[in-house]
């Protein structure tokens, strides 16, 4: 009898079954879902069910989940006004820098009002707030990125405490809807229009 051979073939045997226990003790550290959720001070004043909530929007498209957060409705009259609804709703895996309100509330009256009534400039200035790739977290602290506009804008920071473009603060970040991850930020970006932020 060929003992080294059975002893051989024990010994593969024995590897064949101690292998995928390795690999499943390591599954959990190597697999698991190390992307955190929603975050920032303002994510406080979310729903907690409801269409607005963070699990309502994460089931529509992005200008849709946007009608939905009342502290969102300056821009979604804006997205509207430019006819980027379906622009919007219909792209897939972006990343959408969603000024709020009082974001735009920081802006001039009659300056908001000219720029809300041309069309033109106004769809310059929200694509702008478009990066046409999903941004996570981890791509915050030192990250630049071309937007639909065209140009480029940065983002800086570290744990839960962002900027972009060294002016406006992510307040509600990593917000996932159907087709877009969403960071609700202070102020409004201006591409190439030194102080129309209200800066």
């Amino acid at each position: 009898m060929d003992t080294s051979r059975i002893r051989r073939t024990v010994l593969a045997g024995a590897a064949a079954v101690v292998l995928p226990a390795s690999l499943i003790a390591l599954a959990p550290a190597a697999f698991a879902d190390s992307t955190p959720g929603p975050f920032g001070t303002a994510c406080a004043g979310v729903p907690k069910d409801g269409a607005g909530s963070f699990a309502g929007m994460a089931k529509d498209p992005v200008a849709t989940a946007a009608s939905h957060n009342p502290a969102l409705s300056t821009l979604v009259t804006a997205v509207q006004k430019a006819g980027l609804v379906d622009t919007l709703n219909n792209a897939k895996n972006i990343t959408v820098f969603a000024p709020t309100n009082d974001a735009f509330n920081k802006i001039p009256k009659a300056q908001l009002d000219k720029v809300l009534n041309d069309k033109a400039q106004l769809t310059k200035i929200l694509t702008y707030h478009v990066v046409g790739q999903k941004v996570t977290p981890g791509q915050l602290a030192n990250g630049s990125f071309k937007t639909l506009e065209g140009s480029t804008l940065k983002t800086a920071g570290s744990g839960t405490s962002y900027k972009v473009n060294a002016s406006a603060s992510i307040v509600c970040g990593n917000v996932p809807t159907a087709n877009a991850t969403v960071y609700i930020i202070d102020s409004v970006l201006m591409p190439g229009m030194p102080g129309m932020s209200g800066k």
